[in-house]
């Protein structure tokens, strides 16, 4: 059953984008986060800072989202702009996501510390970046998944008490 928050899915990447790469990403993370709430729009978007800001600010801001998800574009690249675009809109960090999603990953793999991936809040919007492979999404994703619902809740004022 959903509980009822408003997400936003963004696979950042340029092939997919120009329509040379099918995403696989995206469609798992829809999948995953489908009891959590709607999701109210999903794109593919380029590795484009300006236009990855655009979108965060536009989902926050306009939509109303509560949740944004990002996948792709935390590595190391030139063009790896995910969490530049999400330091430049949020208002407050919430590293622990991020530190967890790590610590799990590198339990699997070394190439888990190079990634850039960041989380925090625009206003009343939980912007998290996943890597982007589908199966490094599912492995990040099922770390955080069972503590979103209570961030949520305390984010969106839905909830009371943080004491167990």
């Amino acid at each position: 059953m959903a509980v009822g928050y408003r997400i936003g899915i963004i696979t950042v990447s340029d092939k997919g984008a120009r329509g040379e790469r099918v995403d696989e990403s995206g469609p798992a993370i829809r999948e995953m986060v489908k009891n959590l709430g709607e999701i109210v729009k999903y794109e593919v978007l380029p590795d484009d800072l300006d236009r990855l800001i655009e979108a965060f600010i536009d989902l926050s801001d306009r939509d109303s989202v509560d949740l944004i998800l990002t996948t792709g574009g935390t590595g190391l690249s030139p063009r790896d702009n995910t969490p530049e675009a999400t330091l430049a809109v949020i208002n407050r960090h919430v590293p622990g996501l991020a530190e967890a999603m790590r610590a799990e990953s590198l339990k699997k793999t070394g190439r888990a510390m190079l990634s850039r991936a960041v989380a925090g809040i625009r206003n009343r919007t939980l912007i998290i970046n996943l890597p982007g492979s589908v199966k490094a999404v599912r492995e990040c994703l099922e770390v955080i998944l069972p503590e979103l619902p209570h961030g949520l809740e305390i984010m969106t004022g839905r909830g009371g008490e943080c004491g167990r």
